[in-house]
């Protein structure tokens, strides 16, 4: 109810109102439900401008002031478009299509030349590259998956586990490599199948991941960050995957970008040596119909020889590059330093239209 002060004074009833309704006993304020919904929606979009931030940003910027990234990344976008669109640009090479031996840069019909069955060698090797990213995708992925998995749970549970988890890895770690890949490719039907080649080629590599891993989780979990969430009641694989593996992220990248070479040199030398059965053209067999065609000690055939070792040393060299790049981006100083200066960037932003208010009110 309104006082009869009120009623002749329209304005202190409007304002003894709005205290009324804004105030509460202990001096605060209460929000509408429309204040309400404007804070919402503020926290949810610094939210999203902060992962915005740490998720896209900040990698992209980093990767754009480091020199080694461009390149890696270059090379490596340049064979994946190969492997998805260039098989589609460049028709498959049979034999008996050209001529015998042709010499590369002769004609536009062939501008990588041919071998001595007159196969095309440019849609050879263009061909080639996606059956072989296939076998680096799966090989790599297995390997730091499973290596990760092992090594993390091992460390970070410790007790029978440890010990169950630790004796797998030995055994693995200690058989022979090439023999266990020559007998695993008589026993399984992998012919073919690029996927299958790739696991098969790291089916004992994870090994000494899962062994490096352990030995830094053994260090990670006595952390105060550790302890506090293990405090709060956290599910032991949030703890492991979400806040120990981040703090690896650098590690393990190295370690995929290294078996996934180890994936190109391995198939790319049992191919050479007629281990691994094959049905279609790859950087391997190629070496090995060039090397049993002489083609490293004729001069007329030596490109033939030649195209497959480019590749190969092409995609190696665009992944190390790679993984030293994205070492620099799963860095957490090199984040944090990037976050800092990010953050002062925003700050000298904010400044001049904090200064232009100020003098607004003062000339006012």
């Amino acid at each position: 109810m309104t006082s009869d002060r009120d009623r002749t004074d329209p304005g202190r009833a409007e304002k003894s109102h709005e205290s009324a309704v804004s105030t509460i006993p202990d001096g605060g304020t209460v929000n509408t439900p429309f204040d309400v919904v404007s804070e919402y929606e503020e926290t949810r979009r610094d939210r999203l401008k902060k992962l915005y931030d740490t998720y896209v940003y900040a990698p992209i910027s980093i990767i754009k002031r480091d020199w080694r990234a461009r390149i890696g990344f270059a090379i490596v976008l340049l064979y994946v478009f190969t492997a998805t669109v260039g098989v589609y640009l460049i028709e498959p090479t049979h034999v008996t299509e050209g001529p015998g031996l042709a010499k590369p840069f002769e004609t536009w019909e062939y501008p990588l030349g041919t071998d001595d069955m007159g196969r095309d060698l440019l849609s050879s090797t263009v061909h080639s590259t996606s059956e072989i990213l296939k076998m680096i995708l799966s090989g790599g992925l297995f390997t730091v998956t499973l290596g990760t998995t092992v090594g993390a749970l091992a460390g970070y549970k410790g007790g029978v586990v440890d010990t169950v988890l630790s004796s797998i890895t030995d055994v693995f770690i200690n058989l022979p490599g090439l023999p266990t890949v020559m007998v695993l490719a008589l026993m399984l039907p992998i012919t073919g199948n690029p996927y299958l080649i790739g696991v098969l080629l790291t089916i004992t590599a994870w090994g000494g991941l899962a062994r490096a891993i352990r030995s830094q989780v053994l260090t990670l979990r006595q952390e105060p960050f550790v302890e506090a969430a293990r405090s709060m009641g956290v599910p032991s694989y949030e703890i492991v995957f979400k806040d120990i593996v981040p703090h690896l992220m650098p590690f393990v990248v190295i370690n995929l970008t290294n078996a996934a070479r180890r994936v190109i040199f391995s198939a790319a030398g049992l191919y050479f040596l007629g281990v691994l059965p094959f049905r279609n053209h790859n950087w391997g067999v190629t070496l090995n119909l060039a090397y049993s065609g002489g083609a490293h000690y004729k001069t007329g055939a030596l490109h033939w020889f030649l195209m497959p070792m480019i590749a190969i040393t092409g995609i190696s060299i665009g992944l190390i590059l790679l993984g030293q790049s994205l070492d620099r981006v799963f860095n957490p100083r090199v984040r944090a330093r990037h976050e800092k200066k990010l953050a002062e960037s925003q700050l000298d932003e904010v400044e001049p239209e904090d200064d232009d208010s100020e003098t607004m009110i003062g000339a006012a």
